[in-house]
């Protein structure tokens, strides 16, 4: 059997041959320690499993923020042939386009001055958070069927807004018959609203500034506030995985597939059962652009509450990436469909995909740290679609489990701790901050650096929390 090893220094590879199952091998971007931990957990085992999916071509990637998840690892990137390749929703996630947006704001910290806690508490009363619809805007079934085939532009976001989006926020093929009605019900009340668990809302200052050009491109100035959105599908998104899960696993025998994991449940995505789950992803896709779109407007409206209309006219959206979401691509000719669960697009300069103001730059990508931690706005770089099919990491990673977390400290005394910091906090739960706690997560400076030497993203500018409202 073929042992683990390493390609280079932040590249390492589980061969082929190291299971008799394996169709590809397993590669994990990390450095030494990373890769120990993501070994550790559980996430390498997963990583080995989705390499004998079907159609799976080059092979099954995990990014350095990589952590155990369901069926597949999250931090995964996993890219089957079409028309014979098989679409598996744990690919994806229970969070369909769970993803993130930035706002920028037309003012310094030093101009924010002492409204940095109005505006935090703004924030936390116009946008709804917790679990549950919590006064989300309520839809009639044309009006959500809509959102679902149309993503941002059926809730009336601006042309700008639209443009900054990945995809235009909105995925082709949507079909609003293949969401079921239960899925329809948890979503309808949902659009704006945040959610729990690590979701949020985040009130930033761009503290530092790693390339000037590209951060003037996308209109980033130092010392500049910033609000970055943290959200995805809701209910909705979670309803669509699950019915498609079961409805896989049932099917699975009748295309001859057998797997080590049944949660990597999936179908050809040229099969009917694959078909209906891709125009229901991408239907849970847009309803989360729309999401995103709908806390935009309601920061937006906070920032006008406390700064005024001007300002609240010049906060400008840089963009919106997808971390969890399967969309068909062309590689070296070939058509695939590039699964990403916890994981970001990053196509460098060039990709007519990217916006025409940052075509010349690359797009946009934005990692989030753990919170009361930096975040990083990157670029994508070449060597992500050399490497990880335009591929680079999401976020931080756990290390701990929300179980694990709360035992380790208190969500009061978090919130005392980020106070002390000058961090303003806003939540309706001590348990869900707890979870959250910052050492419950990977440095995320230590993942930015290693896609950085990959080559798969370079760094743009840094950011680091003002304020937070979560869930």
């Amino acid at each position: 059997m073929s042992e683990p090893h390493a390609i280079d220094e932040t590249l390492w590879e589980v061969p082929a041959d190291a299971r008799p199952d394996m169709r590809v091998p397993a590669r994990v971007f990390a450095d030494a320690e990373l890769f120990e931990a993501i070994a550790r957990d559980g996430s390498l085992d997963q990583l080995q499993n989705v390499a004998t999916l079907p159609g799976i071509v080059g092979a099954a990637l995990a990014m350095p923020d990589a952590h155990q998840g369901y069926g597949f690892p999250v931090g995964g990137v996993a890219a089957m042939e079409l028309p014979d390749g098989v679409v598996s929703p744990g690919g994806v996630g229970y969070d369909i386009n769970c993803g993130v947006r930035l706002l920028a704001l037309p003012c310094s910290e030093a101009e924010l001055g002492g409204r940095r806690e109005s505006l935090v508490h703004e924030l936390s009363r116009a946008i709804p958070a917790g679990a549950g619809k919590r006064h989300g805007r309520a839809r009639r079934e044309h009006e959500l069927d809509a959102v679902l085939r149309e993503g941002p532009r059926a809730i009336g976001a601006s042309a700008d807004d639209v443009e900054r989006t990945e995809s235009g926020g909105c995925l082709p093929g949507a079909d609003p018959a293949a969401v079921s009605e239960r899925a329809r019900e948890r979503g309808a009340g949902q659009l704006g609203t945040m959610g729990s668990g690590n979701h949020f809302v985040e009130l930033q200052r761009l503290v530092r500034i790693f390339d000037e050009e590209t951060a003037e491109g996308y209109g980033l100035a130092h010392d500049q506030v910033t609000v970055l959105i943290h959200s995805g599908s809701r209910g909705l998104g979670h309803q669509v995985c699950s019915d498609y899960v079961q409805r896989m696993d049932a099917a699975m025998r009748r295309y001859g597939i057998e797997l080590p994991d049944r949660q990597l449940a999936c179908a050809p995505a040229s099969s009917p059962e694959g078909g209906a789950y891709l125009a229901a992803m991408a239907a849970a896709a847009n309803f989360a652009w729309a999401n995103r779109q709908a806390i935009a407007d309601e920061a937006r409206s906070a920032i006008a509450a406390v700064l005024g209309q001007a300002a609240a006219k010049g906060t400008r959206q840089v963009y919106d990436v997808a971390h969890n979401v399967a969309k068909v691509e062309r590689y070296d000719g070939r058509e695939l469909l590039v699964h990403r669960k916890g994981a970001t697009r990053a196509f460098p300069a060039g990709s007519d995909e990217i916006p025409a103001a940052y075509r010349k730059l690359g797009q946009p990508v934005f990692i989030p740290g753990s919170m009361g931690t930096s975040s990083f706005v990157l670029a994508g770089e070449p060597g992500s679609l050399e490497r990880s099919f335009g591929s680079t990491c999401h976020g931080a990673g756990r290390t701990l489990s929300r179980t694990g977390a709360r035992k380790q400290i208190h969500g009061a005394d978090l919130r005392r701790q980020l106070g002390a910091e000058g961090i303003v906090v806003r939540s309706p739960s001590n348990k869900g901050l707890a979870e959250e706690a910052p050492f419950a997560y990977k440095q995320v400076e230590r993942v930015v650096e290693v896609v950085e030497r990959a080559g798969l993203a370079r760094r743009v500018a840094q950011l680091v929390p003002l304020g937070v409202v979560k869930g």
